[in-house]
């Protein structure tokens, strides 16, 4: 789960009980979503491990921004140590882990050969730049000879494009610029 809402008077168990249960094996945000607004109740609530405590009657869009929030945070300080800003790269459903070599689009797992990682990933660290084809080829393949007439970049990214399902005509993600290279818009 990415994040509970729990209320605290549910059958079999009440919400500060499933609270504490959750807390021993999972640090998932938890919301307690109640009619019990009493302050000693929210006390207890916060103390038996609830991230944040809202009372009914509530409004419906403040529960979705709690939420957003929650999880926000949530995803920003428990990522695994190994994986900090340089290492992951997020961009419109695309995330590319440098370290891990995996990348995921929509989050379905892309199948990527070392060199379509190396272009898709020199593209998103230079998201709304130009990047030309000379450019990925010394960058990817650390040689000097490269000619106006080699197709090696254009057949890497139309894999990519089939790939991830993005058209040569209408692109979502990598672009032409004609005469120019390739990039992702911002």
């Amino acid at each position: 789960f990415d994040l509970i809402i729990l209320d605290l008077m549910m059958p079999k168990i009440d919400g500060l009980q499933a609270c504490m249960k959750i807390r021993e094996f999972s640090n998932v945000p938890v919301i307690m979503l109640t009619a019990r607004g009493e302050d000693a109740d929210k006390i207890i609530g916060f103390e038996c491990g609830a991230d944040d405590y809202i009372t009914k009657p509530f409004l419906p869009l403040e529960l979705v921004a709690r939420v957003k929030a929650q999880l926000r945070r949530y995803k920003r300080y428990n990522r695994p140590e190994a994986e900090n800003e340089k290492d992951i790269i997020i961009h419109s459903g695309l995330v590319l882990n440098i370290k891990t070599h995996e990348c995921t689009l929509n989050e379905k797992p892309l199948s990527l050969t070392p060199t379509e990682f190396s272009i898709l990933q020199i593209l998103c660290q230079n998201i709304g730049n130009v990047v030309s084809a000379e450019e990925l080829f010394h960058r990817i393949w650390k040689d000097e000879y490269f000619s106006k007439s080699n197709n090696t970049i254009t057949v890497h990214i139309r894999h990519l494009r089939e790939k991830m399902d993005d058209s040569f005509e209408k692109p979502k993600y990598i672009k032409t610029v004609w005469g120019c290279g390739y990039k992702i818009e911002k």
